[in-house]
């Protein structure tokens, strides 16, 4: 019955889809090393689940700098310069897309009534950065990101809406999934009333997850029944 309803697919990226190898963080050490003489900003916290804006903001306020909003632009901008350098140096045995994502990706895109998009907390061109490293930017035709919200249950709110409108179809009429390997990514998907599929390719288990109050986990997207539940069938 739910693989009938138009479905909206919102990926997460760090953790789900691929493993950059710290190719990010290391991006975002050097941008705070330029601006403010301080490679050390962001090792008291871990980034996993936080957009983009949001890791520079605390960032700031770690060192003892105003996190103003132009700032933070500023913050996002040194970054961008640093992070195809960075995600260039990694090896392909470092960087890459996690098991089974791919495949469910291109399948999800063959199916009627399916948008399949991301739902990050990068801003958009990182996510391009990122993901045309392992040729699959261009399988997402639209997305919730980092630079739409600094609050991750509104970008996915922006995400959902989008795919909705790709589809022709009202948001409240159409099936969302948010597919996340963090408990941010779960309650994201809460936050606008969607279905949350956990990934343990992350930080946290699968079972953490469902702890989290994700609707299923896998240990990963290989896994035999993580395919039919996003597509509906299980």
């Amino acid at each position: 019955m739910g693989a009938m309803r138009p479905t909206v697919l919102l990926f997460d990226i760090d953790g789900t889809l691929i493993t950059t190898g710290g190719a990010g963080r290391r991006a975002m050490n050097r941008a705070f090393e330029q601006l403010h003489g301080r490679i050390d900003a962001c090792d008291s916290f871990h980034m996993s689940g936080m957009t983009d804006r949001g890791i520079v903001r605390k960032a700031l306020r770690i060192i003892g700098v105003e996190d103003s909003e132009a700032a933070i632009d500023t913050g996002i901008a040194s970054y961008l310069t640093y992070l195809a350098d960075e995600v260039a140096k990694v090896d392909d045995e470092r960087y890459r897309v996690y098991p089974g994502m791919r495949e469910a990706v291109l399948e999800a895109r063959t199916r009627p009534g399916f948008a399949v998009g991301l739902g990050t907390g990068n801003i958009r061109e990182g996510a391009r950065v990122k993901l045309e490293r392992v040729n699959i930017y261009d399988q997402f035709d639209f997305g919730g990101f980092g630079c739409d919200h600094e609050d991750r249950v509104e970008l996915i709110r922006h995400g959902a809406q989008a795919g909705a409108a790709l589809l022709g179809a009202p948001l409240a009429d159409c099936r969302v999934v948010v597919i996340g390997d963090t408990p941010k990514d779960v309650d994201a998907a809460l936050g606008i009333g969607a279905e949350c599929i956990g990934v343990g390719t992350g930080t946290f288990t699968a079972e953490a997850l469902l702890a989290a109050g994700a609707h299923a986990a896998f240990p990963d997207f290989s896994h035999r029944e993580a395919l039919a539940v996003l597509l509906g069938e299980r």
